[in-house]
């Protein structure tokens, strides 16, 4: 179990980036600049007094997840897009990881959007110490296939420890017979995504975000100096060229991957370019029912 500081600190950042996913979903619409709405995400985070666990993702129509917008990207909003907004905060490690969707100017994906809400929502009121993983999954994909849409099974949840987003426990969005239940002090993401498609997603392109998966020395001295900024500044966190207050950002990050320092994140893209939704919430799991860190 966390002590009181250590809690403290998983609060604020769930308190934060539950504001910060607001925020940007707010500013969503039409003709507004993706760039725009995640710099402005991403400053509230910083002005909060808290750490980007991650960039800012802006996921549009079938395209699921892992998609921040550029430093020179000019991709505006249109009429009819479904749009996720998933960001993250934290405190000493401790993190809050939370999105939404919303759609721009129409209704037309309505029910799709509230499917994946449903889902997160139905997983809030049942999730705790001793809860079956699997179950949580069964959930999910029961309250999905009753709104009419599919779960997309190869994107799950996650168990969340410090400075590691992504550590041990996957928490699947279909019943995948998964009998380990969750023990108190666990920190787990619970994300539905729901999908009029097939309910499976493949690599697309590079979405602009990277993570440090290795130290070696550098030759180029510039190249060096960045990646001890980056280190120092997003830890073991994914991080992108646009958050970085480094001339010639973008340049460093590339020469960085080919050195095969950094690794870059692939867009995730509906299989049959179908639309996808999501909603996320973050979980303090106690001995009781679970604390939601990342509630309005």
């Amino acid at each position: 179990m966390l002590n009181n500081e250590e809690l403290s600190k998983l609060r604020k950042a769930g308190e934060v980036a539950s504001a910060a996913r607001s925020l940007g979903m707010d500013m969503v619409g039409e003709g507004v600049k993706l760039f725009d709405v995640a710099q402005e995400v991403e400053g509230y985070i910083r002005k909060k007094g808290c750490c980007l666990a991650f960039p800012c993702n802006i996921s549009i129509n079938e395209v699921a997840a892992h998609y921040t917008p550029c430093i020179d990207d000019k991709k505006v909003f249109e009429i009819g897009d479904v749009v996720k907004v998933d960001c993250g905060a934290e405190v000493d490690g401790y993190v809050g990881d939370t999105a939404g969707t919303v759609e721009v100017g129409t209704k037309r994906y309505r029910n799709l959007i509230e499917a994946s809400k449903r889902a997160r929502d139905t997983v809030v009121e049942f999730v705790g110490a001793g809860t079956p993983i699997g179950e949580i999954g069964r959930a999910v994909e029961m309250s999905m296939k009753q709104d009419g849409f599919r779960p997309i099974v190869n994107l799950c949840g996650h168990q969340i420890k410090p400075y590691n987003l992504h550590a041990g426990v996957s928490i699947p969005s279909y019943n995948n017979g998964d009998a380990g239940r969750l023990v108190p002090g666990m920190v787990i993401a619970i994300e539905p995504f729901a999908t009029d498609g097939g309910g499976t997603v493949d690599d697309g392109p590079p979405g602009n975000i990277v993570r440090i998966v290795r130290e070696r020395k550098l030759a180029d001295p510039r190249s060096q100096e960045f990646f001890e900024y980056a280190k120092k500044e997003f830890k073991s966190f994914p991080f992108c060229a646009r958050s970085c207050d480094f001339p010639d950002a973008e340049k460093c990050v590339k020469d960085l991957v080919r050195h095969g320092v950094l690794t870059s994140y692939a867009q995730m893209v509906e299989t049959k370019k179908g639309m996808v939704s999501q909603f996320e919430h973050t979980f303090y799991i106690t001995n009781g029912r679970a604390e939601v860190t990342t509630l309005p």
